[in-house]
């Protein structure tokens, strides 16, 4: 209980060292640029505590919880004993498709519950007077997040090149810019990075480097990482794809309409 005390203890007084400098950066141009009080300073201060002490929580919860979680189901899944292979014989990538599809199936479920996902999706909705829906953005992000999670297990199970990966995704989605409604562009690149956030990125970094802690023949240090670049780049390639099919959808009902009428 006394080491659990300290750690909380240490990760509190961590939160308020990081926090300090954007507290004095506000209240610095606030009474010196501004030459202004800070209006409901209580509000302000007890909000400030909040703050700190989510941030505090949050952390301690990563630390305890969910990077344990990630590399646990890494070390399981890839666990021979589990995929059925007999001890000694070589495993195959097609032998870890359960890895592929938990990795699949845990970056859809935390794109949906991602904070900054849900902000982006609602101001998308009000902006555009609901014709890019809350639930249409969400699902085409986690869908694009989940491609890209077990595009990326492959490749740290292969031990391919990043590079070739990332390359390739960007060109993608360059040759998209060139054809998707200009309106969706923007809305686009933010949902990209909007979805490494809170939620996605303690469990994906956690995956990436458990699973290479396990597969023989990885580095943590060398593959365990990049998956994060992974779940920035699809996002962007879903939402371009979805804006682009339905402008194509668009244009199939416009023409038989105008059949109709002839």
């Amino acid at each position: 209980m006394d080491n659990f005390s300290n750690e909380i203890i240490a990760v509190l007084m961590s939160t308020v060292v990081d926090v300090l400098p954007i507290l004095i950066l506000i209240l610095g141009f606030q009474l010196f640029v501004l030459k202004k009080p800070i209006p409901q300073l209580r509000k302000v201060v007890i909000g400030s505590v909040y703050v700190v002490l989510g941030l505090a929580m949050f952390l301690l919860g990563l630390e305890k919880a969910l990077f344990p979680i990630g590399n646990m189901m890494a070390e399981q899944l890839s666990n021979p004993e589990f995929l059925g292979i007999p001890e000694g014989q070589e495993v195959d990538w097609k032998d870890y498709y359960w890895i592929y599809l938990f990795a699949a199936m845990i970056g859809f479920s935390t794109t949906i519950a991602e904070p900054s996902l849900i902000a982006v999706a609602i101001k998308a909705d009000e902006v555009s007077s609901g014709t890019i829906s809350r639930w249409g953005l969400r699902l085409t992000v986690a869908c694009g997040v989940s491609l890209a999670l077990a595009v990326g297990t492959y490749r740290i199970i292969t031990g391919t090149p990043i590079y070739l990966y990332i390359m390739t995704g960007y060109l993608v989605v360059i040759v998209q810019t060139l054809f998707a409604p200009k309106h969706m562009i923007p809305l686009a690149y933010d949902s990209g990075g909007v979805t490494t956030s809170t939620v996605t990125v303690p469990l994906v970094a956690a995956l990436g480097l458990g699973l290479s802690a396990t597969i023989p023949g990885r580095n943590p240090a060398v593959d365990g990482f990049g998956l994060i670049a992974f779940a920035s780049v699809f996002p962007i390639i879903t939402v371009l794809g979805y804006a682009q099919l339905t402008v194509i959808k668009k244009k199939i009902v416009t023409l038989k309409q105008k059949r109709d009428a002839i």
